[in-house]
């Protein structure tokens, strides 16, 4: 959706988006709810949030710096959100930018609102003078691959003898 398509989609149905205060109760229940949604999603794991989690979210995200959202909200309901980390690159010797949940209520989806969401946090990410965003998907997740896809994304290998850069984990206790 280019700029002028997706201006009229605000317009037309007062959407806003808008930088989330994790301290606003509004915003810090938006914040969790749309989480929340995300998490009982196949694609963010198929189980909601916990009690205890959903609780200590918002205040949480507070005190982590470099931590940023933005809220879409369609007629002052919340249909949308993007959590952004900042982080830093050694190669670059700046600071980057990862996306870690981007979330769309799924009867708002094919509108454009992820794609402005990513926008948002590309205007943040160069405001804070990163280099580079990174963000992990799932092999599955065609319809976000192919948005990350068309807004320039794509896997991360330093050269043909390298390989492609693999996303692992190892949960803790």
């Amino acid at each position: 959706m280019n700029q002028t398509a997706a201006a009229s989609l605000a317009s037309a149905s007062a959407l806003t988006i808008a930088r989330a205060d994790y301290r606003d109760p509004a915003d810090a229940a938006a914040l969790v709810a749309l989480l929340d949604a995300y998490a009982r999603d196949p694609m963010g794991g198929g189980e909601p949030l916990r009690a205890d989690v959903r609780q200590r979210l918002a205040p949480a995200l507070a005190q982590v710096p470099g931590a940023f959202s933005f809220l879409a909200r369609e007629e002052e309901e919340p249909v949308g959100l993007i959590n952004c980390f900042t982080g830093f690159s050694t190669f670059a010797a700046r600071p980057l930018v990862n996306v870690h949940d981007l979330v769309v209520l799924p009867g708002r989806r094919g509108k454009g609102l992820g794609r402005m969401l990513m926008a948002a946090a590309e205007r943040e990410a160069m405001a804070r003078g990163a280099c580079k965003l990174t963000l992990e998907v799932l092999a599955n997740n065609t319809k976000a691959r192919a948005l990350y896809a068309a807004l320039g994304y794509n896997g991360y290998a330093l050269g043909p003898d390298a390989g492609s850069a693999l996303f692992w984990e190892k949960k803790l206790p």
